[in-house]
């Protein structure tokens, strides 16, 4: 049976840490940030940060279900960091696509933490607002509901799996990264005209292209695509 968690009220310590500092949901959810940096998804424990924090590892418990629960908050957390900042301007692609490059940037900034949670369906205050002011702006465009929320997990769902993907990357080894670029230079950047034409005559755009994301030309292709379809229905 799951934990049952402490309301907000009751749970608050009443005195600071070890380390001198007061727990809250905000301070676990950062400090659990920043373990995944330095230890990816699997070093992050309860027994590790309780001792990041100067407290019981039980205490956690006191503020999440379980480190599921922690997961989730954690990509709220990530969303909340996207949007922060962000405002409506009233061209619905242009706010989108802007949204759409604050999503990517921010889960890349936390690669470990991407990787543990692009995946996830928070229910939280700040996947919930997002999801009204994407669907808001699709719907205020002239998108048909169906098809605001078509354009809206497209848009979410490609955000996120880039995400994903590139934080996959960045979370390599750095020698690793570096030979993956290096493969791409020393083989398709080399390979022969006679044999392989086409990637003889693009070698040089092909190799920029694949050391970098797709994401931003994805990005605009996906919303070309919803833009002519506007355009199309009317």
């Amino acid at each position: 049976m799951a934990k049952k968690v402490v309301p907000e009220t009751a749970r608050k310590r009443r005195r600071p840490t070890r380390t001198g500092t007061v727990l809250s949901e905000r301070l676990i959810v950062e400090t659990a940030l920043r373990l995944l940096g330095h230890h990816g998804g699997a070093g992050l424990t309860a027994r590790r940060l309780g001792a990041a924090l100067g407290a019981d590892p039980s205490t956690v418990y006191r503020y999440f279900r379980g480190m599921d629960d922690l997961t989730l908050a954690i990509a709220d957390e990530l969303i909340g960091r996207a949007v922060r900042g962000w405002r409506v301007r009233g061209e619905w692609r242009a706010d989108l696509r802007e949204l759409g490059l604050r999503l990517h940037s921010a889960y890349l900034a936390h690669p470990q933490a991407a990787v543990l949670a692009a995946s996830r369906i928070t229910g939280r205050a700040n996947e919930t607002a997002t999801v009204e002011a994407i669907l808001g702006l699709l719907r205020t465009a002239g998108f048909a509901d169906g098809e605001a929320v078509r354009v809206y997990r497209s848009l979410v769902d490609l955000s996120l799996a880039f995400a994903a993907l590139d934080s996959a990357a960045l979370a390599l080894p750095e020698t690793v990264r570096d030979a993956d670029r290096e493969m791409w230079r020393d083989t398709c950047g080399r390979l022969p005209a006679a044999t392989h034409p086409h990637i003889a005559a693009t070698a040089a755009p092909l190799v920029a292209c694949m050391n970098g994301s797709a994401y931003p030309t994805t990005l605009d292709m996906l919303l070309d695509s919803a833009a002519g379809r506007l355009s199309r229905t009317g």
